[in-house]
Order: structure tokens, then sequence, then C-alpha cells
């Protein structure tokens, strides 16, 4: 009969319980264990997505959702941008400021906070756009929210719906000194973020959003600041008023949004860009307690 044993042991379920010869054990828990760990799989894919050496991304990093707030970024400094052709494009300053282009929508501004845990960056400012709901706010304005309504779904899968999506007050505050420096208009207030793109006609979800008060609405805002908490990131949000999606002929078009981007955008990125960097030059810490 142990002429049939290798015939055996290629069909049979009980196989899983031989006991291969050391290299061959090794060799299959080698390909169990490789890339479980949740920080190794980080600082494989925030290179892999961006296309910058994980060595070159710096203490402080601004995101945002655009392409041309990155090549503006890298024009004004001289420095390399990375990731052309890939889902993310990043560049890096000689100061050590960083900023990352992670796309639209809430599972993006997810994906890009978990991978910056490879990082641990020491402070993280999303410069966005929303959309403005409320008379107080015009095309222009800028908004540092006290807070965000998790209406994305994206975040319940870090916390409870009950936990708040909240900035760093310290954060905020470099920000805050930055536009009140340049005598220009900013308001406070709650972002509501969604995972819909087209609700402007949806009546009863802007009926929602009336009663809930809120002062804009965004994509990211909720899950930037829930997914770092969630990874112990200090982090923030500036965001630009680009429509005002309650008003006739408010919502968004091509042309509106160009005109935004030719008045307000460097503006947008030089507030981010001072506000992080002085933080980084006093070295002050930015959270007051641990996690």
């Amino acid at each position: 009969m142990y002429w049939l044993y290798p015939c055996f042991i290629r069909v049979h379920p009980w196989l899983y319980f031989y006991d291969f010869p050391p290299s061959r054990r090794a060799s299959r828990n080698q390909r169990a264990t490789r890339m479980k760990d949740r920080l190794e799989i980080a600082r494989n894919w925030l290179p892999r997505y961006t296309g910058m050496p994980l060595e070159k991304f710096g203490e402080y990093v601004l995101l945002t959702n655009f392409h041309n707030y990155v090549t503006e970024f890298a024009r004004k400094f001289g420095c390399e941008h990375y990731g052309e052709g890939r889902a993310m494009q990043a560049s890096t300053n000689a100061q050590g400021l960083s900023i990352i282009n992670f796309g639209i929508g809430s599972a993006n501004a997810a994906t890009v906070m978990d991978l910056l845990s490879a990082r641990q960056p020491k402070g993280v400012l999303f410069l966005g756009k929303c959309g403005g709901l409320k008379k107080s706010t015009e095309i222009g304005h800028f908004i540092l929210p006290v807070a965000a309504i998790r209406g994305e779904g994206t975040s319940n899968d870090y916390f409870p719906p009950e936990v708040p999506a909240l900035p760093s007050f310290k954060l905020h505050k470099f920000v805050s000194d930055k536009i009140v420096a340049r005598n220009l208009e900013y308001r406070t207030g709650v972002i509501y973020t969604t995972n819909r793109r087209m609700w402007e006609h949806d009546e009863v979800f802007l009926a929602r959003l009336h009663k809930l008060t809120c002062i804009g609405i965004d994509m990211e805002t909720a899950t930037v600041f829930i997914v770092g908490h969630h990874n112990s990131i200090a982090r923030g949000a500036l965001l630009l008023v680009s429509d005002m999606p309650f008003t006739p002929d408010g919502v968004k078009t091509e042309e509106s949004d160009r005109l935004v981007t030719e008045n307000w955008v460097n503006i947008h990125l030089e507030i981010g860009i001072e506000a992080m960097t002085e933080i980084g030059e006093r070295g002050e810490k930015i959270k007051h307690f641990q996690y």
C-alpha cells in the first residue's frame, strides 16, 4: 500500500496536517504572515499610492482634493512633483512641509489618513472646498470648522456614530492667525460631510440640511477628523466656499469653479503653507493630551 501514499497526500484533505520539512514550513508561514501588520502595509502603500519615497514625507502635511494645488506648491518651492499617473500626487519642500492630493470623497480621505500613520505626522491640514449653506457665507469666504457631522458613513468603520468629528483646536488657532493677518473674512461653524455628490435637487435632503443649521457641506472633513482621531494625528481643515447651493443659480459649474480657482486658490494654499510652516518653526505641540 505504500505506493498509494503519494497520491493520497495530493488529494486528501488531511494533507494540511502533514508535517512538511522545516524549509517548506517556513515558506508557508512567511506567505501567511506577509504584509499583515497595519503599519507595515501603510509604509508600503503610502509610497505606492503617491510615488514619493517614505523618507521624503515631512512632519507636517497639507491635504487637498486638487492636482493644481500640488503643482503650484512644487512650482513655488522648486521641489519635485511625485505621483503623475498614480492615485495620489505629492511633494515636499525644503522646510519639511508635504502636500498630498488624495482625490475626492470620504473613502479617499480615510485612505490617506490611514496611510499617513506610516509617517505619523505632527499635524495635518486639509485644504478643501465646500458649499456654503448660510446667508452669512459668500463664495471666497474661508471656513474653519469647529466640528463636522458624520453623514458620509465611512467614519463608522472607525468609531461609533456618537463620537464627534472634531479638529485639533491649536492647529486651527495657527490658521486663524494667518487669515486675520491678511484681513480676510472667515467663518466658523459645523460642516455636514456626505458621500452623495448629486443632492442639490433632493428637496428632502435640502430640508434636512436646513434643520441641521450647518454652515457648509463637503465630502471629506468629518472623515479626516475621525480617522485622524483614530490614528492619533492632529488635524484641521481650512475650507474655501466655492458655491452656494441654496441660492438660485448657486450650484457649482465648470465656469464658476474656474473663477474660484483664479481668485482664491493661491491665497488658500498660501495660508495653509504659512500656518503649517510656522507650527514647525516654533516646534509647538498641537495635541494637549494623549488619546
